[in-house]
């Protein structure tokens, strides 16, 4: 079953740690259908956590609110669209029942009462115990008859969809879903006799798990649904949950490196740890889902509809074990599942830490030479540092180092690689900047109650002087955000790339009685007194992305904190790269109109969007062939354009063995060990260019200063 709508998260978790068991295998008893689901009550527990995890959110979140009918109302909303935001599963004569709780849930949270919540979530769970009953009978009874000529189609954005009046309507929407999902395995290879076996193994297990929650389940997704209401970031996590929490804040981590996410009965991939083994592996990538776990060469385990936790511990195993996933690509809806083999390992710091190499670009008749510094993420040994070692690891002193070198090696100019980087310590974020400018603000806090803390850098020392430019991508955040905005605000280089993430929010952990609940405390600013905060940084000059900003960054959650500024912390109106930024622009534009690697971004690009704006699939198994053939055409004549261009030998097929490993953005760094066998990263090289303008126009000598 394939569902879109945006879903927010319910829970993520790093997939780092080796445990033993894996608890996820434990045998459930099975359960027939049309078992009435027992419903789960609430704790005495939970009652004390939910009036300590109020307290803190009303005294203590960013967001000053207040616990009234407004926010009540929120609550509801929030929680309707997280147990069915694809109305799939209640009834709108449920609906109009829970309405008596839209003005009373505050009144109840005050109290610690959970009985309206655990009335809504049992209704819930009835209705999935219906669904999943409805599906196994039909593969028991009518599923081998069905018609795959017909000219049927299943709608899967739904989340504007009027709930259903009946469980007629609703037996149809799930008909077509059962349709769906049989003919995504025909045309996967699979023999009918094997489809309606897995099938029925899928629903079943799914039916026994709805039929073993436990009331924690019931609790988290409701404080979860009230904590989102201040903001994405807030959330509660159970004593499961903050187990893995704090596992994936660990320094020496194992497993294979990726944050997962719920999405409908999906498990989505979030981001990739760097270093980590998915990452280095270059075959997992943000928006996939993952709907098969097999350990080494044993039968895949399908996790359609598992709970999160269950899938993590299927994917945990033992350092050096091999794991594989069977994959459904995040860009199409109706994509082919993939099966990819990941070996676990630790994520090392020494494997997340900075490193260099020097590109070559031709300038008339002379060679240039630019030093690049590509930082996975802001890391510091903090064990180290407070055993005084002397050659402790940081992102700091590795990047002076590292510019050092560079310097010996007769560089032009140096790009500060961001791509990726999803932030890390905020203090190294402010020690890197001071590298580059002299003494002077880097970033500002507000806190909750307006109070703006203004973070500086106090080393007169500039390590370098010359011309610099910063890479960024989508997946820039946090702490690579307000490095990018700083060498910005300063004038200090110029920032290119794809506009980052947006996440500019500091949150922090608090103990509860059952649990932990992470809160939103204060908002970063810029320098300029912008937030990063939903917006991000916006690059001086925009390089094409296949990012889908709806899906990916800060502005596609809901409820996050908006852009706005406060009082600039110093002037920044004298800024060297503003008066040329036009003509470097234009130069820009005129350098990769004829650029292959930049046309196969642009129309991927215009590609990829086309598909996924397709909110409807055929049921019809030739049509199906027929427009599966027909992406892959086209993907690969786009594939094969770009080649000729380049003066590279065309792919037969895109399972072409010769195939280059490219990440779905085109614009990924390569993850291969061997360099020689790579393609020059055009996005690194057209950087480069970009610089050598602005160095050109900002004086003919220029070129790298200590």
């Amino acid at each position: 079953m394939m569902h879109t709508g945006k879903r927010l998260l319910l829970s993520a978790i790093a997939v780092v740690l080796t445990l033993s068991g894996i608890s996820a295998n434990a045998t459930i008893p099975e359960i027939k259908p049309g078992t009435p689901f027992t419903p789960l009550e609430p704790t005495r527990e939970e009652a004390i956590t939910t009036q300590q995890i109020m307290s803190n959110l009303l005294r203590g979140h960013y967001e000053r609110k207040r616990l009234n009918n407004d926010l009540s109302s929120e609550v509801l909303n929030t929680l309707l669209d997280d147990l069915d935001g694809t109305h799939s599963y209640f009834l709108a004569s449920d609906i109009e029942e829970f309405e008596q709780f839209r003005n009373h849930l505050d009144e109840a949270l005050s109290r610690g009462d959970m009985k309206p919540a655990f009335y809504i979530y049992n209704r819930f769970q009835q209705r999935v115990s219906e669904r999943l009953s409805f599906m196994l009978t039909e593969l028991e009874s009518k599923a081998k008859g069905y018609d795959f000529k017909s000219k049927e189609v299943l709608e899967l954005d739904r989340e504007e969809t009027p709930w259903a009046s009946t469980k007629a309507e609703l037996n149809q929407l799930w008909r077509k879903r059962l349709k769906n999902s049989m003919l995504n395995l025909r045309l996967a290879g699979k023999e009918d006799e094997d489809i309606l076996e897995l099938l029925t193994k899928r629903y079943q297990n799914q039916l026994n798990r709805v039929h073993q929650s436990r009331p924690v389940d019931a609790y988290q997704t409701f404080m979860n649904a009230v904590t989102r209401t201040f903001d994405p970031h807030t959330q509660y996590f159970s004593p499961r949950n903050s187990e893995n929490f704090n596992i994936n804040m660990s320094l020496s981590l194992q497993g294979i490196g990726a944050v997962l996410q719920t999405e409908d009965e999906h498990t989505k991939v979030v981001r990739l740890v760097p270093g980590g083994p998915a990452s280095k592996a270059g075959n997992l990538e943000p928006e996939d889902k993952i709907i098969g776990v097999a350990q080494g060469d044993e039968d895949m385990v399908d996790v359609i509809g598992w709970r999160l936790d269950e899938v993590v511990d299927l994917i945990r195993g033992p350092k050096s074990s091999t794991v594989r996933l069977e994959i459904l690509s995040g860009a199409v809806a109706t994509a082919e599942p993939k099966t990819i083999s990941i070996v676990r390992d630790e994520v090392k710091l020494e494997e997340q830490s900075a490193q260099k190499e020097v590109i070559e670009i031709q300038d008339g008749k002379e060679t240039r030479r630019i030093g690049v510094i590509d930082i996975p993420t802001f890391y510091i040994d903090f064990e180290g540092r407070m055993n005084n070692l002397p050659d402790y690891r940081s992102t700091t002193r590795d990047v002076r180092r590292l510019v050092n070198e560079l310097l010996d090696e007769k560089i032009d100019g140096l790009i500060i690689d961001l791509r990726s980087n999803g932030g890390g310590s905020l203090e190294e974020a402010i020690n890197l900047t001071g590298l580059f400018i002299p003494t002077g603000p880097v970033v500002q806090v507000r806190g909750a109650r307006g109070d703006v803390d203004v973070l500086r850098d106090r080393d007169p020392e500039v390590l370098y002087a010359g011309p610099m430019t910063v890479l960024v991508n989508r997946l820039s955040a946090s702490a690579s955000e307000i490095f990018a905005g700083a060498i910005q605000d300063y004038g200090r280089g110029l920032v290119i790339g794809g506009q980052t993430f947006g996440k500019g929010t500091v949150q922090s952990l608090r103990p509860l009685t059952e649990g932990q609940l992470k809160i939103t405390q204060a908002k970063f600013y810029r320098v300029s007194g912008d937030s990063t905060q939903n917006q991000g940084v916006i690059p001086d000059i925009m390089f094409p992305s296949l990012f889908d900003k709806d899906k990916i960054g800060e502005s596609a959650l809901e409820k996050a904190l908006p852009w706005d500024t406060i009082k600039p912390a110093r002037e920044t109106k004298s800024n060297p790269v503003r008066s040329k930024l036009s003509r470097l622009k234009e130069l820009h534009e005129e350098r990769i109109s004829d650029n292959p690697d930049f046309i196969f971004i642009r129309e991927q690009k215009a590609l990829v969007s086309e598909m996924r704006d397709k909110t409807q699939v055929s049921l019809n198994e030739e049509e199906r062939k027929a427009e599966r053939e027909e992406n892959d055409r086209r993907r690969l004549a786009l594939e094969n354009k770009r080649r000729k261009a380049k003066g590279m030998p065309e792919l037969a097929s895109l399972d072409d063995p010769e195939e280059d490993e490219k990440s779905e953005e085109g614009e990924e760094k390569a993850k291969s060990d061997d360099k020689d066998d790579e393609e020059p990263d055009a996005m690194l090289i057209e950087t480069g260019n970009i610089l050598l303008d602005y160095m050109r126009m900002s004086s003919p000598g220029m070129t790298a200063l200590r």
